[in-house]
Order: C-alpha cells, then sequence, then structure tokens
C-alpha cells in the first residue's frame, strides 16, 4: 500500500474525529505501525475491531484498510501462508466490490494474496501467481501506487517458477520504467531482483544489484535491516567470502521474531556451519525444530520442508543422526502436502544416505552405565542432542532410561518420538493401568506436545479413574477448554486426584469466572499449598471479595495486615499497575497498593478508558520485573504487577487540559489546588512539546494532561476551580472538551485552541 493513500488516510481520520469517533481516528493511523513493527497483539485487537466499527458505519474504504493491515500483517512478517489463504481471498473478492474498487489501496489486495500463496507453497502457486499478477500490472502504468508491489510479487513468482532468467529481465525493465516515470524502485524490488540472479547463478551481480537496492526507500522499513543482513549473508556465503558473510548475518536473537527470514536466515547458516565463527549446536536444532513446528501450523509447507532438510543437514555436522532421520521423515511428508515437489524426492534421499554414513558420537561409557551417567552429567554443559543417541538403545526397554530419553528427545522438539516409545512400553504391553503416576504425567505432557489428543484420549479410557480425569483434565487444559476442564478436573478431585488436580479445576473456574469457586477448592487443602499456591489463592479470593480467605492467605504467606476481618483497604506503598490499552497493547498506572492483591489507582486517565484513577484493581501479586541489586535503584524502583481485574470502581470523570506552560510559581500553586481538593492530576506531556505563541509565532513550553474528579464532583465545579486557578497566568489554559459539555465559553477556547495551535 503506496504513501499516496495517506492523504486518504487523513482526511478519514478528520471527518471521524469531528463525528464523535475520536479513537477509531486514533487508531486508525497506527495500524500500518503496528503490522510493520510487529507489534501483532494490538493488530490482532485494533484491526478487527476498526473494520466491524467500519461496516457498521458503512465506510467500506476503511474497512478494506483495517483488513487489509490485519492481513499483511499476518503474511508479510510472520509469513502465514494456508491459514491465510481464506482471508486473503476474501480480502481479494471485497476489493472487486463496486464501492470498493475505486479505493487508491484496491489492488494491494491482488499483492496479498500472491503472498498468501508465496507463503504456502511458492513454486506450487507459481502459475497462479503468474496469472492473477500478470492480469492487473498491465492495467496499471508505473505511476499507479500499486506497480511496485505488484511487479515485486510478479519477479518473486518467477524465481518459483524455475524461470530466474526471466526474472531478471524483468525486474530489470520494471526498474527502467519506474525511472521513465519519475518513480523509484523499492527496496523490495531490488532485493528480489538481487534473489533472481542469485538462482540464475550470478551471485557476483546478485551482490551488487542489493547493494545498489540498499538506496532504495522499503515499504517496510522496521525489516529493511535484517532482511538485507540475511540475503547479503546468503550471497556471501554462496560466494565463498565466509568472514564477511558471518559479519551481514544478523543474530539469532534478532531474526528469531521475524519468521518471514527463517528459512534464508537457516539457508545461510547452512552454508557458514562449517566456519569457525558459527557454532553448530544442539540448541541451533532446537530452534530450527521449534521453527518448522512454527510453519506446521501457520500452513507454510514449503518453508516446513525447505527448514526439515537444512536442519537435517545441520544435524548430521554435529552428529546427531538420530535427529537427521527423523528430520527426513518429516521432509518426507511434508513434500506430500506440496503441488510442485521436483528435486524434493531426491534431496530427502540424498539426507538419509549422509545420515546412514555418517558415524554415532562416541558414548561416555558403558550401555549399562548410561543412566547413571546421565544423572551425573554437567547440566549446563552436556548436550541433550548427544545423551538421546546414547539412552536409545535402552529406551522402551529400561523404564528410567525410558523416561530419560523420552523426555529430552521432547525437550529438543520431538514429543511424537518419545510418545511412540513410551507407548510401546506402557499402553501396547497393557502394563499403562498400573504404571506409577509420574509415568503417566511424561506419557501425558509428551502426547499433548505432540498434538496427539485423540490418543491421549484412548490412554486416558485405560487408566484409573482419578488418573483418567486428571489426563484428560490436563489435555482440556493445554487446548482451553474451561468448561471441560471444569468437569474433568472435578472428577479427579472427587476420586483423590491431588494438588495437580486442584490446581486445574481452581485454574478452570477462574477462567470461568467463578473465583469464589476457584480459590474455596485450593482453601481446602491449605497446609498442603505451596507459598505460589497461597497467592493464587488470594487472588482469586479477592476478585470474589471472600476477606475471611483472603486474611488466612496472608497470614499463610507471612504479610502483616492491621485488620482482622473484612475488606482490606491500607496504603502499602506505590505499585506500578500494567493495565490494557485501547490499542491492544499496555499502560502502566501508579498505583496505591491496598491489599495483598488490590491497589487503587492513582493516575487520571482519558476518556474512554475502561478505568480511572480512584478505581479500585485486583492484580497478580508475581513481580513483572526483578528488583534491582543496585541499593540506589532499588529506593527508586516502583514494582509492576499485573492486572486481573477491576473489582470496585471509583466513578471517576477526567477532563483534559492544554495550553502553554505556566511559571514554576503559578504551576506549583496549580497542583498545590488540585492536591487539596483531592483530584487526581497528571501531565503526559514531556519537555519537547511546545505551543505557539499567538503573537510572534514563536514556541513556547507546553503543558497537556487530565485532572480526574469524584462522582460527586459536578463539571460545573471543575470548570470554575479552572478558572479560578488559571485566570493570573500570562498566557490561558484551555479545556475545550469541558466547555463544549456545559456550553460555557466554548468560542473562547476554541480561539485559545486556535490561537497556540493546541
Amino acid at each position: 500500500m503506496d504513501v499516496d493513500i495517506w492523504a486518504w488516510v487523513g482526511e478519514t481520520q478528520q471527518q471521524l474525529s469531528e463525528a464523535g469517533n475520536v479513537g477509531l481516528a486514533m487508531a486508525l493511523g497506527d495500524l500500518p505501525a503496528q503490522a510493520y513493527e510487529g507489534r501483532n497483539p494490538q493488530l490482532d485487537v485494533m484491526a478487527p475491531a476498526i473494520a466491524q466499527q467500519a461496516e457498521a458505519l458503512e465506510l467500506p474504504w476503511l474497512e478494506f484498510y483495517a483488513r487489509y493491515w490485519h492481513l499483511i500483517g499476518r503474511i508479510g512478517d510472520r509469513a502465514q501462508g494456508a491459514v491465510a489463504i481464506d482471508d486473503a481471498q476474501q480480502l481479494l473478492e471485497f476489493a472487486q466490490r463496486e464501492d470498493v474498487r475505486e479505493c487508491p489501496a484496491a489492488p494491494a489486495a491482488i499483492e496479498a494474496m500472491a503472498i498468501a500463496w508465496a507463503n504456502a507453497d511458492g513454486p506450487g502457486h507459481a502459475a497462479e501467481r503468474l496469472d492473477l499478477l500478470g492480469t492487473q500490472i498491465e492495467a496499471l502504468t508505473p505511476e499507479k501506487p500499486a506497480f511496485t508491489g505488484l511487479v515485486t510479487q510478479y519477479v518473486a513468482a518467477l524465481i518459483d517458477a524455475g524461470r530466474p532468467g526471466e526474472a531478471v529481465t524483468y525486474a530489470e525493465s520494471a526498474v527502467e520504467r519506474l525511472t521513465v516515470a519519475g518513480r523509484e524502485a523499492s527496496w523490495e524490488l531490488g532485493a528480489e531482483s538481487a534473489r533472481a540472479l542469485l538462482a540464475a547463478g550470478r551471485a557476483e551481480d546478485a551482490l551488487q544489484a542489493l547493494q545498489a537496492a540498499s538506496e532504495f526507500q522499503p515499504d517496510d522499513p522496521v525489516a529493511k535491516e535484517h532482511r538485507d543482513g540475511v540475503r547479503r549473508s546468503l550471497i556471501l556465503a554462496t560466494l565463498g567470502r565466509i568472514a564477511e558473510a558471518v559479519d551481514a548475518l544478523p543474530d539469532l536473537d534478532v531474526v528469531g521474531e521475524h519468521p518471514r527470514v527463517f528459512v534464508e536466515w537457516s539457508q545461510a547458516v547452512g552454508k557458514l556451519a562449517g566456519s569457525a565463527q558459527i557454532t553448530n549446536t544442539w540448541q541451533l536444532g532446537r530452534v530450527l525444530r521449534q521453527w518448522i513446528d512454527y510453519f506446521s501450523m501457520m500452513g507454510g509447507y514449503r518453508a516446513r520442508v525447505e527448514l526439515a532438510l537444512v536442519a537435517g543437514e545441520l544435524a548430521i555436522g554435529r552428529q546427531g543422526v538420530w535427529q537427521a532421520r527423523l528430520l527426513a521423515d518429516l521432509a518426507e511428508s511434508g513434500v506430500a502436502e506440496l503441488r510442485e515437489t521436483e528435486g524434493l524426492a531426491e534431496r530427502v534421499a540424498a539426507l538419509r544416505a549422509t545420515a546412514d554414513a555418517t558415524g554415532e558420537p562416541e558414548p561416555p561409557g558403558p550401555l549399562e552405565e548410561r543412566v547413571g551417567l546421565f544423572d551425573a552429567a554437567d547440566g549446563f554443559n552436556a548436550d541433550p542432542e548427544k545423551w538421546v543417541g546414547w539412552l536409545a538403545p535402552l529406551s522402551g526397554q529400561d523404564l528410567e532410561a525410558t523416561r530419560r530419553h523420552t523426555t529430552t528427545a521432547g525437550f529438543l522438539g520431538y514429543p511424537a518420538t518419545g510418545a511412540d516409545i513410551y507407548w510401546t512400553m506402557l499402553v501396547d504391553s497393557g502394563d499403562i493401568a498400573t504404571a506409577d503416576s509420574d509415568d503417566v504425567a511424561y506419557l501425558t505432557t509428551l502426547l499433548i506436545e505432540a498434538r496427539q489428543d485423540e490418543r491421549l484420549e484412548q490412554m486416558a479410557a485405560l487408566l484409573p479413574h482419578d488418573a483418567q480425569y486428571l489426563a484428560l483434565a490436563r489435555l482440556h487444559s493445554a487446548r482451553e477448554r474451561w468448561p471441560e476442564t471444569l468437569e474433568a478436573a472435578e472428577h479427579a478431585v472427587a476420586a483423590g486426584a491431588g494438588l495437580e488436580a486442584r490446581r486445574l479445576l481452581s485454574g478452570a473456574a477462574q477462567q470461568l469466572d467463578q473465583n469464589d469457586r476457584a480459590a474455596g477448592v485450593l482453601h481446602e487443602v491449605l497446609d498442603e499449598l505451596v507459598e505460589e499456591d497461597v497467592w493464587r489463592m488470594i487472588v482469586m479470593a479477592t476478585s470474589a471479595e471472600n476477606w475471611e480467605l483472603v486474611h488466612q492467605g496472608a497470614a499463610k504467606v507471612g504479610m502483616p495486615i492491621k485488620s482482622k476481618e473484612g475488606p482490606i483497604e491500607e496504603e502499602m506503598g506505590l505499585i506500578r499497575v500494567i493495565l490494557p490499552a485501547p490499542d491492544g497493547g499496555q499502560r502502566q498506572v501508579l498505583s496505591i497498593r491496598t491489599g495483598p492483591a488490590t491497589a487503587r489507582l492513582a493516575l487520571p486517565q482519558p476518556r474512554g478508558m475502561d478505568y480511572n484513577a480512584g478505581d479500585l484493581v485486583v492484580f497478580d501479586p508475581q513481580l513483572l520485573e526483578p528488583v534491582p541489586e543496585d541499593p540506589e535503584e532499588q529506593q527508586n524502583f516502583v514494582p509492576p504487577f499485573a492486572a486481573v481485574r477491576i473489582l470496585r470502581p471509583g466513578g471517576y470523570t477526567s477532563y483534559f487540559f492544554d495550553g502553554a506552560a505556566p511559571s514554576e510559581e503559578d504551576w506549583a500553586e496549580f497542583t498545590e489546588v488540585m492536591a487539596e481538593r483531592g483530584w487526581p492530576m497528571w501531565v503526559y506531556s514531556d519537555e519537547n512539546y511546545t505551543v505557539s505563541h499567538p503573537s510572534s509565532g514563536e514556541p513556547l513550553p507546553g503543558v497537556f494532561g487530565w485532572v480526574a474528579v469524584p462522582p460527586d464532583v459536578s463539571p460545573n465545579e471543575v470548570d470554575a476551580l479552572l478558572d479560578d486557578a488559571t485566570e493570573r497566568w500570562v498566557h490561558p489554559l484551555a479545556w475545550l472538551d469541558l466547555a463544549r459539555e456545559l456550553d460555557v465559553e466554548v468560542e473562547r477556547h476554541e480561539r485559545i485552541v486556535k490561537e497556540y495551535g493546541l
């Protein structure tokens, strides 16, 4: 979506604001940043909400805009494939509606469709991508905003179709057409041209093309640096310029949040793994296995196969023969889901052959001593990948070896392998009904992690009543099926399944907003609870206002409370309460702790928030940040806690003020007047905020913020106090929203806003 659309966005924001949809207007401009910056929780909340409001307001262009950016956030950096194809198709159909097709951004739906197909199976969908893109490109001139994005995807489709030479020629032609039209190519087009050259066997030219592209502006500025580094490293590695390739390669902690570059980064690492600068470790293998699972869930079928093959080759480099064989199996099963499989069967066969020809690492001792040696191994420096291979001959025969082997394999990302071994040993043998509870728990965990739900239910049916329902409760809880968790955990508790069943029952009841019940389940065994359980009970009892249980829980953890019964309302110092923000992000609100799990918000919040100063909030007493070790830092440390719910609203109303900052003396007097009234006030502007002098236009220090008043204070009282408190200031303060609400001196406040550029 090109910058030409922003003029329309600005006009739409202004129209929405004037119509009273201020929150919608503010959120509208932030969607692209949320998509590019990977603020996915906010994007996944705000984009559908904006689309829904736009539909209700009968604003189809706005609905398209919101749906488009949500989709780009999914298929762009997150690289979702098959799971996004239906949504991409629906957006494409929506863009073809009569009331949408004239939107400047409508052709971007075609680009999104091509990207979703590419993410799922680029070569398999290459022909469809070329047909769809080619038809639209023919109807466009290079001056059109959508041209660059569409031709970039066309180049990518030609590469995936096995026609890299054509892709190079097409990219060069597109850049030339853009230049003639007075426009510059995007970084993405230049980078895709470099990929085409690399695929054509012209690595040196690819490096030059990527260098030339660095001068172009990116469509996705946030991603440019790491995407450029990954591609540059792959090209340099192909050229054998190892040291330069290593220097260019972004670290794992940089690319780990960007699935779009997972495959290319892994390919670069595969070429560099033999160098002294890149360490091929089991940790790398575990990460690649997690990435494979990610693409399995997202329908990135081609990426999953490519990663499995690269990971298998790297595993062989570590003598991880067992892992290489499993990765070959995984790649082979993935090939069956692809539409275009040329050369893949041969690559899988080559991986298997190499694995068969590779020697296993030398074991640390005799077979009969392996379990003891495993237990004695250094937990920090031991290589779990090697231990899976060393314990494998005993696994399924010796129970202690099986426990260690299967759980370690699960840790490395192969729970299904461990589950198969345990299943044969316990279920197929008929021993599951009398198995040790730890072994049942291990097998349950492996089956949950392997997402073998039906198999787990089959196993559970063979267990005694208490263990059966405990296993089912664990499964339902892992899948966040809370009513089912509650029912199964009830059966497990009634059958005497123990503390784990009570935790599951309590957690499900809390999720279903049955806090009194959730707290009571734990309270029944208060003496058996560890401190973490007691704090959970306190939170749930507080939410239910069961103060008797809160007092008992506080006594259990050794927290002194002055009152002996009833609601707890004490001043226990300042904390930061972390609450959800309207954009799906988070907001920190300075608060006064009033009890073990309660705090009263101390800062006024803007209108439209779900909370405000004076609200009593339940929070989770688990610290979100560690206490600093430095004594000086400790003095200024205000501990942060996550909010759980609003227990009782304070009923406060916030009013916005804005204007030129007064003298220090006037400001001190102003804040003193607010404090005397008990009206929370907070300045949200910083030292960089300035306003314009009405005569000279020179910048003046500005100040804006909110003041909150309790429910027994009328708007007229607020207006009168603000008038009295600021009447002697050199520059007037404006509170336009309040003036409009009262219909008092509206013109004066509008004039202040205009004259000072507020």
